[in-house]
């Protein structure tokens, strides 16, 4: 089986949640079924500027053939007045205006399209929906098309350009039934070939050194967010919520915010902003930790939280994240918040119970081994690819709006 993945960027030192996974899931096809599998993404790293930093061309890693293509142009500076128009009333956009937002917020590459339009692969998988490289290219290609959309409850999921990008799909993979259903509820997709499969957890590399050795925090206790620090999500609101809460409960804990920053988080003697950290450090700050924090609405599956669980560390999710809260609620393994106040008691609680969090910490970590490793999971997407291909393209060309829209 020859498998291509598109995803706008590509490669371990890429933090994001969609890219990730879709690394993630090229490398074990290979690593345990030996399929054949192609990735084509652009020279960009950078999700703000897509600029182009990593070389065009082919190169092979952890066995899976990169095609790398030139970013023509990242993200423009009139993109954000177009987003801040188009995101109080995004259903009511027009097919035109939406289409301008794409090629506004990048990565435009035409050199990607036309090389997936004309490759001769068994099926192709995009990842995530929102990008130029999903859209220009999903109702493109002659072989059938797997969409694995990343969806969040966000405005863009409701622009009209993105009907045509979900009624291409051939099939679809979602990464929890949370997102599933937002999908469903926006788009008629219900009738296409679906999953949910999630993602799988590997290994985590601690070299054993203590997490605040690691953050030059001593031995104070302390609280961790992994991913990137950023607005949307929800980092500038956690540490908000944590000097409040520091404020009404005064003592050594500290708060540790680790991966590549993109908003701005004031200086305070309790907060540490460590920038990206390799993978050993993270996973020695997250074993230490007394509690795993997940601020973001806006996921569609977080790894980061599996993580945590993994090394018996408790979480504690935006309520409002539909995903995040449903592995909360499977699990026993964590606890949610929608409100300051609802921070501050579940921290509380937990920060004030030693068997408390160990049992949700070991019940997360049930929850992950009988869900989530990675055999089963590619066994179970192997087998979803193998169905697509034999169904072949079946294409519904008409446009269906998403429902609201007219």
């Amino acid at each position: 089986m020859r498998v291509g993945f598109v995803t706008p960027r590509y490669g371990p030192e890429v933090m994001g949640g969609a890219e990730t996974a879709a690394r993630q899931l090229a490398e074990h096809l290979v690593a345990l079924r030996g399929w054949e599998v192609e990735v084509f993404s652009t020279c960009a790293l950078d999700h703000l500027t897509w600029e182009n930093v990593v070389a065009p061309g082919d190169s092979t890693l952890h066995g899976v053939v990169v095609h790398r293509f030139a970013v023509d142009a990242g993200r423009a500076p009139a993109f954000y007045a177009l987003d801040g128009r188009l995101r109080t009333a995004p259903s009511e956009a027009g097919r035109r205006e939406a289409e301008r937002w794409v090629e506004l917020n990048g990565p435009v590459s035409p050199g990607l399209v036309e090389a997936v339009r004309t490759s001769d692969l068994d099926v192709v998988a995009f990842y995530p929906y929102l990008h130029y490289p999903t859209v220009w290219s999903i109702g493109r290609v002659p072989m059938p098309a797997v969409l694995h959309p990343a969806a969040h409850d966000e405005p863009a999921l409701y622009l009209r350009v993105f009907a045509g990008t979900y009624g291409d799909a051939d099939a679809l993979c979602y990464h929890t039934v949370a997102e599933r259903r937002l999908v469903q509820r926006v788009y008629r997709v219900a009738e296409k070939p679906q999953i949910v499969l999630g993602l799988g957890v590997g290994e985590g590399v601690p070299t054993g050194r203590p997490g605040g050795e690691v953050l030059g925090i001593g031995d104070r206790p302390y609280v961790v967010s992994v991913g990137r620090v950023d607005e949307h999500k929800g980092s500038a609101m956690l540490a908000a919520f944590f000097r409040t809460y520091k404020e009404r409960h005064p003592g050594p804990l500290a708060l540790a915010l680790v991966g590549p920053v993109s908003a701005h988080i004031p200086d305070h003697p309790d907060v540490v902003v460590t920038g990206t950290v390799d993978e050993a450090d993270k996973w020695d700050i997250v074993r230490g930790a007394r509690v795993f924090v997940s601020p973001s609405a806006l996921e569609s599956f977080s790894l980061v939280v599996l993580d945590a669980w993994q090394v018996g560390v408790p979480v504690v999710v935006n309520g409002t994240c539909g995903p995040t809260r449903e592995h909360c609620e499977r699990s026993g393994g964590g606890l949610w918040f929608d409100s300051y106040r609802q921070f501050e008691a579940v921290l509380d609680r937990l920060l004030g119970d030693a068997g408390l969090r160990r049992r949700l910490g070991t019940a997360g970590r049930s929850y992950v081994a009988g869900h989530y490793q990675w055999p089963v999971l590619i066994d179970r997407y192997a087998g979803f690819l193998e169905q697509v291909v034999a169904r072949g393209k079946v294409r519904d060309h008409l446009r269906v709006p998403p429902r609201g829209t007219g």
